[in-house]
């Protein structure tokens, strides 16, 4: 049976943090069965992709969705199971912060079919919280993990590194703190000031320093080797699980495999659209949907229309071999190249350049073969500036 991922998108928070660019509005909700009817419509709308499919996962992310109503939860997961199969291996996954009004629904949450939550922790020192925009103190952090691993098989947490000011010792210190609660899986990132938060303002005018490149780059190592030994493998550039515990969902993403976004700002990668607005038309190539961002633009669409569509795109050989490799090559295990033949048809080796392939190789920053392309520990920290130059510039 062909298999499917599922991405619903909750786009509020209880604040914004100054480091975040995701489509998150700060505001409560309070017709939250509007919400429900409107995520079931478009989940409607796109039957005809769902029917016949394994779901064999779904993400409820964010914004921050353990602000959602579990009703919400319930239904939403009742519509995608009416639809596809959804059974006991499906992995559902919602993301939640460590706020107590939060936390107190974790139980209800389980009952709804929730099976995996991964928590928003970001930092285990109560300053350095405030500086993030946090909520949550870290007494509250350490009792959300606590209570989610008495309720979830299956949980994780984020953590921030490399925050301003933040030394090599002081994240030691945090991470081995954290490592006494820590589950099967933990995401460990490295502070990134995107364009348009406060902390870009901030940096900007030079009142937002961070710690130097070697000192991450000696943060990262470090995390590596230390999680290594107590049993975790880092299986992309920032997440580590024990042996099987990796998230099943993000591994759609970064092996390229077909998912569907519902709710305001998600994005979609389907095989063989059918598309409901063409007659049912069949798109074989690679398509990417995007949704309205502005979640009453989204819900407004949604009750007119069906569905909160804002752009269809059939993307060129080109654009998807782009993807796969921007996308596999998060990855410590690399990317198969025979793969791309379920995908597309173009020779690889037309739009990557064997010149930049073999100089990588010579500083080992990346392993290539006939069928298989990996970074090496040092070129993935590296990826965001190797990966783009592989490709042949036209």
């Amino acid at each position: 049976m062909n298999s499917i991922s599922i991405y619903v998108h909750w786009p509020f928070c209880l604040s914004k943090c100054p480091y975040c660019d995701f489509n998150s509005h700060v505001g409560m909700v309070a017709d939250h069965q509007l919400w429900l009817e409107c995520y079931s419509k478009e989940i409607e709308y796109f039957k005809t992709t769902i029917e016949g499919k394994y779901i064999k996962s779904i993400f409820f992310g964010g914004g921050t969705p353990s602000l959602m109503e579990p009703e919400v939860v319930q239904g939403i997961i009742a519509k995608l199971a009416g639809i596809g199969t959804v059974d006991a291996r499906t992995e559902i996954t919602l993301e939640a912060n460590p706020t107590s009004f939060e936390t107190a629904k974790f139980k209800q949450f389980k009952d709804c079919g929730i099976n995996r939550v991964s928590i928003g922790v970001q930092a285990l020192v109560n300053d350095d919280l405030k500086k993030l925009g946090r909520e949550h103190d870290t007494t509250q952090a350490l009792a959300a993990i606590k209570s989610a691993a008495r309720i979830f098989e299956r949980t994780s947490f984020d953590l921030i590194y490399a925050r301003p000011g933040q030394t090599l010792k002081d994240w030691q210190e945090e991470l081995t703190l954290a490592a006494e609660l820590m589950p099967s899986h933990i995401s460990l990132y490295q502070l990134t000031i995107e364009k348009g938060t406060p902390f870009y303002r901030l940096h900007q005018d030079k009142k937002l320093i961070l710690p130097k490149n070697d000192v991450a780059a000696d943060m990262y190592e470090w995390t590596t080797k230390y999680l290594k030994e107590l049993g975790f493998d880092r299986y992309e550039i920032s997440n580590y699980a024990k042996s099987g515990e990796e998230c099943r969902h993000n591994l759609t993403y970064w092996n390229y495999e077909e998912y569907l976004g519902i709710g305001p700002g998600a994005h979609s990668r389907l095989k063989n659209y059918r598309a409901v607005k063409q007659h049912l038309t069949l798109i074989t190539s690679t398509t990417g949907i995007m949704m309205w961002h502005k979640p009453e633009k989204w819900l407004k669409s949604v009750q007119e229309h069906g569905c909160g569509v804002q752009s269809v795109d059939i993307l060129s050989n080109e654009e998807i071999i782009q993807e796969f490799f921007m996308m596999g090559l998060r990855l410590k295990a690399g990317v198969n190249l025979k793969n791309l033949k379920n995908i597309t048809d173009q020779e690889v080796f037309s739009i990557l350049s064997e010149d930049m392939l073999k100089y990588y190789t010579e500083l080992n920053l990346l392993n290539f073969s006939e069928d298989h392309i990996a970074l090496t520990d040092k070129g993935l920290m590296l990826h965001s500036y190797l990966v783009p130059r592989l490709f042949i510039l036209r």
